[in-house]
């Protein structure tokens, strides 16, 4: 048990040390700082708002809070995989190191999302105050989903990240494939509109589960669908131990890869 605790105070420390080291890389020398992180989905909540809201209009409520909180979700989950699947080829330094525990990469990659996510909440609240919406108490359950869309992100990283070590068009790959599901993930319109009769096929996209759970939470005041989180939950508890016996058994590759 002492050992145990010991291990877990090692990791947690790596974890809080590579962090900032992956925050302070990120912005290095940088006039904006952490302001970048924020710079892009704003620039495409802009594009949304002109088009649809002035060009093509759609009659929905608090629309800029809406496709606000969908961006915020999508960003960390597209930046996360994006960084997860380089980060061997960029560590290779930290990779031939001893007794590096390399299995904590993509979880590194991960958490810095979500620091990232958490840092851009203040802005979130502030178009929710603009819109006139209000949170409730449902606002506790706001953790639950950060950690259920962290889990499955690290489960899709540790994947991604030991396949590209092999196949360095992954990443190239990884990019078609994440435009396309970002259309078909409710980011800019509501799921009410997808037809009936694709709706079955179109909620396979674990991210329509988790997206529409944030909205529900902050938009509506609601409890968030807890069937469909748990059945993304039961999915998540597959691929990431999936992920990770991919990850451990090319880890002993990596080296000669690089």
């Amino acid at each position: 048990m002492y050992r145990f605790g010991q291990r877990f105070d090692y990791f947690q420390d790596l974890l809080y040390t590579l962090i900032s080291r992956e925050m302070q890389l990120l912005y290095k020398r940088s006039a904006l700082g952490i302001a970048w992180t924020l710079l892009n989905p704003l620039l495409q909540l802009a594009v949304f708002v002109f088009v649809f809201q002035l060009i093509l209009p759609i009659d929905m409520p608090h629309y800029t809070s809406f496709v606000f909180t969908g961006l915020l979700v999508w960003t960390w989950f597209q930046n996360s995989l994006f960084q997860a699947t380089g980060v061997i080829i960029d560590s290779a330094a930290l990779i031939r190191q001893p007794g590096f525990p390399i299995t904590v990469l993509p979880v590194v990659i991960t958490a810095t999302g979500l620091v990232h996510f958490v840092l851009a909440l203040p802005v979130l609240i502030v178009f929710l105050m603009l819109d006139g919406v209000h949170l409730t108490p449902y606002v506790m359950f706001l953790p639950v989903l950060q950690l259920l869309q962290m889990v499955f992100t690290v489960g899709l990283a540790y994947l991604l990240a030991a396949l590209n070590v092999s196949f360095r068009d992954v990443q190239h790959t990884l990019g078609v494939v994440l435009q396309l599901l970002f259309y078909v993930t409710p980011i800019f319109y509501n799921i009410s509109n997808v037809p009936s009769r694709y709706k079955i096929l179109y909620e396979l996209n674990p991210l329509v589960h988790i997206v529409t759970g944030y909205r529900a939470i902050l938009l509506d005041g609601a409890s968030p669908n807890w069937h469909s989180l748990l059945l993304l939950g039961l999915f998540t508890a597959v691929t990431l131990p999936f992920g990770y016996k991919i990850f451990k058994r090319q880890s002993f590759r990596f080296v000669e890869e690089l």
